[in-house]
């Protein structure tokens, strides 16, 4: 699904974000709704129809905005700090969830969308959990993964494909690289805020995946107080993109379980 500048827009500090709201086969109020998170260079488009596939298979409402600078959502009305996520999962994520009543959502997040999902559901009471490639930490093989995205950008084809997604795609690219390299993003660490999550969560993770290792959701497993499901798979960054039968039965079977 390619963003449109139609979808409709709502107000979360920092400007107005453009969400998709799916509605659910299932009476309302009797299936927890999800909220889909999207990762670092991510929106709605480049879910590409993944949350509308679990919408139709859970028969769940879901929700799925583009954060402040993706898609066409508002540019973000200030460079991001080494706190972005943390500021996502505590001052966005619940205005959305107040705004569209999405009461105890189960969230499903993809890369930095599964680290603002693991921050949210510390602190918050939410319906379930799913992440995708979430960081916990940084690793020198992510940090790779992103100076080579960074050559991508300025001397290959990455800005090009990013602009059939994005409004501004400099400010989407530069907002993510530029923290995810800056000396202070070194020392990022969600693990001790990990034992706060209660909720059951499923952790998928690909072997070769250049942006992190298993490391991530193996310290989710054993610092969640929730019980933890993993899934490792031969495969990527984008294991919904790259196996995506394989992920949709996993996702859909894993939030249907939690009733």
């Amino acid at each position: 699904m390619r963003p449109t500048p139609n979808l409709p827009l709502i107000d979360v500090p920092g400007g107005r974000v453009e969400f998709d709201d799916v509605p659910g086969s299932a009476p309302d109020g009797a299936l927890a709704p999800l909220l889909f998170l999207h990762e670092g260079l991510g929106s709605i488009g480049l879910w590409r129809g993944f949350h509308r596939r679990i919408a139709a298979a859970t028969g769940r409402r879901t929700v799925a905005y583009s954060r402040l600078g993706h898609g066409f959502s508002d540019p973000p009305p200030r460079p991001r700090t080494a706190r972005f996520m943390h500021e996502e999962a505590e001052d966005v994520v619940p205005v959305v969830c107040d705004r569209l009543g999405l009461e105890r959502p189960v969230l499903v997040g993809h890369s930095d969308g599964g680290s603002i999902a693991l921050l949210h559901a510390a602190a918050a009471d939410v319906g379930g959990l799913v992440v995708l490639a979430p960081h916990v930490i940084v690793e020198e093989l992510g940090l790779r993964g992103i100076e080579a995205a960074r050559t991508a950008f300025t001397d290959g084809d990455l800005r090009n494909r990013m602009a059939r997604h994005h409004r501004d795609p400099d400010v989407t690219f530069w907002n993510w690289n530029d923290v995810w390299l800056s000396a202070e993003f070194r020392s990022w660490d969600i693990r001790g805020e990990l034992s706060g999550i209660t909720c059951r969560t499923l952790g998928v993770q690909g072997t070769v995946d250049p942006y992190g290792s298993v490391v991530h959701v193996e310290a989710v497993r054993d610092a969640a107080k929730g019980a933890v499901e993993l899934l490792v798979l031969d495969c990527g960054h984008a294991p919904h993109l790259e196996l995506p039968g394989t992920v949709e039965r996993a996702v859909a079977g894993f939030v249907s379980s939690l009733g």
